[in-house]
């Protein structure tokens, strides 16, 4: 693992490391600041500091633990794909989406992913290792840099990137906490969302969180034999067992479970499909999101017609399930988790 930056430290951490240093305690304040109000990318940026601190902290700690070596935009210009160089050399992506009314940056928590989803590019690399909080914190805190200098504020972050979170719990709730924090960034609880395939544990630990952030559920299938081929964490968390967890999280949180569904003409995107879809989450507070499926490089699948996806939804929504259809962003760009990765030859 490469040596923490100053983003992996908690306040109290860093409360600890400005005391070796000698320093009065109101200076973890003025760091905290400078790291998630101002945005300082190196120690250099941080003016509040005396020279001789700065060069001490920079002797110690570095702030930015990634190096953007790669960048894709759009056609629209609204999303950005980046490719990061680790300490170690190894490479993750993130993504920025400006919207109309938001912000929204989806953030890495593996280098590789050990659930090797068939949907999903980054399945095809393996598992590398996982990432530290101030590894993550950092992809949002690039992305913050970007909005600001067009005007705008990040606004939203999803756990949707390259790895499973709750293969990760640790560094993905410190991440949350320190981007979370009043002192520091103030991002909103709401406004994070974590998206798991469906790794049991997780949920049934972050139901006892009592934080108030989002939990989405990679869904894709609605019977275990499909779903087990194409997310195979189902034969370890089979759908009975997944269920009997969302509901929990439920009773305990209440709050709404996001179920995504990527659709793929031809292999889960029939009748068929939607009926058993709309059978297992009867009367589950949650929301269904259909998205047309980003193609993969190696599959030879290509996303549902968007008539198939309109009689998807209509079945759900006749069913009484709240569904919604979300269109992929970024598909010129190679969007998708990992295939940017894949392309650079990781």
């Amino acid at each position: 693992m490469p040596s923490p930056s100053l983003l992996d430290l908690s306040y109290d951490a860093l409360e600890s490391l400005v005391a070796s240093l000698g320093q009065p305690a109101y200076r973890a304040g003025q760091i905290w600041h400078a790291l998630y109000r101002d945005l300082a990318a190196s120690t250099d940026d941080m003016t509040t500091l005396p020279k001789g601190l700065r060069a001490a902290l920079a002797a110690i700690h570095r702030v930015d633990p990634l190096e953007e070596i790669a960048e894709q935009r759009s056609a629209d210009g609204r999303t950005r794909k980046r490719l990061y160089r680790l300490e170690d050399g190894e490479t993750v992506e993130s993504v920025t989406m400006a919207y109309d009314d938001r912000c929204t940056v989806c953030v890495s928590t593996q280098v590789g992913c050990p659930m090797n989803c068939k949907i999903c590019a980054t399945g095809q690399s393996g598992f590398v290792r996982n990432l530290s909080v101030g590894e993550i914190v950092s992809q949002a805190l690039d992305a913050a840099r970007a909005f600001a200098a067009q005007g705008d504020r990040l606004s939203n972050l999803v756990y949707m990137g390259m790895g499973e979170p709750f293969a990760n719990y640790e560094a993905t709730l410190g991440s949350i906490r320190v981007l979370n924090d009043p002192r520091g960034f103030r991002l909103g609880a709401r406004s994070f969302t974590i998206s798991t395939v469906g790794v049991v544990p997780g949920i049934e630990r972050l139901a006892r969180e009592g934080v108030q952030v989002n939990l989405a559920v990679s869904l894709h299938a609605a019977d275990d034999a499909l779903r087990s081929e194409l997310v195979p964490a189902n034969r370890t968390y089979p759908l009975a067992r997944l269920l009997e967890a969302c509901r929990t999280y439920v009773a305990e949180t209440n709050r709404r479970i996001t179920f995504e569904m990527a659709l793929i003409d031809g292999v889960n995107d029939g009748d068929v499909h939607a009926r058993r879809a709309a059978d297992l989450l009867a009367g589950l507070l949650c929301h269904v999101n259909l998205i047309p499926f980003n193609p993969v490089p190696g599959r030879s699948w290509t996303g549902s017609r968007p008539e198939r996806i309109t009689r998807f939804s209509e079945i759900l929504s006749g069913a009484g399930i709240p569904v919604s259809v979300r269109h992929s962003r970024g598909s010129d760009i190679e969007a998708g988790c990992g295939q940017l990765r894949e392309r650079r030859g990781r």
